[in-house]
């Protein structure tokens, strides 16, 4: 070989080696709260999510809030109060939809949280202020809605494929449908940081069992930005083992659907796309038998190459 063709080679090298990293360059940071389904009031749906290297969180869904960030405090997450995570970092709430295991964590801790927004699509947030936010269930810390509002938090309904900008971050999110035990809606969010994503799903049933295309839809709008890999991570449900009967799963996934669902997605944003791609499952119901089942169920299905990740309560991972 020529010094010539070795310099190249080294240039080409370091080259690859410099576009790896760049493409692999995390895009967010995520501290989950609350990770499962189910009966476990400590550890209930509730993600923060905010840009790489800053304390501006989105709070995704919000089941538990303060056992979570308790947890992540004695991870040293954070090392600053409870209190200060609840009032400076959390800038705002997206709610994918209005069962209690997604905002009980949001009701309770209202009278010590500060003034930022609450999002929700239109059905979710007629839920929130008419059952929860009322003063008859809970003072209505709201800007909206019945009762006498003390206009803590700003009621914000979001569009269905509008973006919309989150008050005091860099980010913004769009709206997609989910059906969850159909005609119940549930939302995935779009979240963009810069020129990346990152998507979360509410609870959600499976197409087929759900008689709908919400999924399908979803990743139309989705595949391309897999494809120029600019998602950079989808968190989704898996509630049950693929022993469940479809007739019980009340709009939630299996490992199944979840691999007939990433097929889909697969086929719309090409071949081999989501090998390395990370997907975060949440959701997971009690007992333990059941989720080690899902766990052995999912990676013995996993024929996509897709990189599985389990959050665990108050530990951070990037994306």
């Amino acid at each position: 070989m020529t010094i010539f063709n070795r310099l190249l080679l080294c240039f080409l090298l370091i080259s690859f080696n410099a576009f790896s990293q760049k493409e692999q360059k995390a895009s967010f940071q995520v501290v989950p709260l609350g990770i499962k389904g189910g009966i476990d009031e400590k550890n209930l749906s509730a993600y923060l999510l905010a840009p790489i290297n800053t304390k501006d969180y989105i709070c995704l869904d919000a089941g538990t809030v303060n056992a979570g960030i308790e947890k992540a405090i004695e991870n040293k997450v954070f090392k600053v109060s409870t209190s200060d995570v609840l009032r400076k970092y959390i800038k705002g709430y997206l709610i994918s939809h209005a069962h209690l295991d997604h905002v009980s964590g949001l009701i309770i801790n209202s009278p010590a949280d500060s003034s930022k927004t609450v999002y929700a699509t239109d059905k979710c947030m007629q839920m929130m202020e008419n059952h929860y936010f009322n003063d008859q269930t809970w003072a209505n810390f709201g800007d909206a809605g019945v009762g006498f509002p003390l206009k803590k938090y700003h009621f914000q309904t979001l569009n269905i494929d509008e973006e919309t900008p989150l008050t005091n971050t860099k980010m913004t999110v769009k709206a997609f449908p989910l059906s969850h035990v159909n005609p119940f809606e549930s939302t995935a969010f779009l979240i963009k940081n810069g020129e990346d994503y990152a998507l979360y799903l509410g609870d959600t049933g499976p197409d087929a069992v759900e008689k709908s295309n919400d999924l399908r839809d979803l990743w139309t709008a989705i595949a391309p930005l897999v494809k120029s890999k600019q998602l950079k991570g989808i968190f989704i449900e898996v509630s049950f083992p693929n022993e469940q009967p479809d007739k019980f799963l009340f709009g939630h996934l299996t490992p199944n659907y979840l691999m007939q669902e990433m097929h889909v997605l697969e086929e719309l944003a090409g071949k081999d796309t989501l090998k390395g791609f990370k997907i975060i499952i949440t959701h997971l119901k009690p007992p333990t038998k059941n989720i080690i089942k899902i766990k052995e169920q999912i990676k013995n299905q996993n024929d996509l190459g897709l990189k599985i990740i389990y959050p665990e309560q108050g530990k951070r991972f990037e994306l």
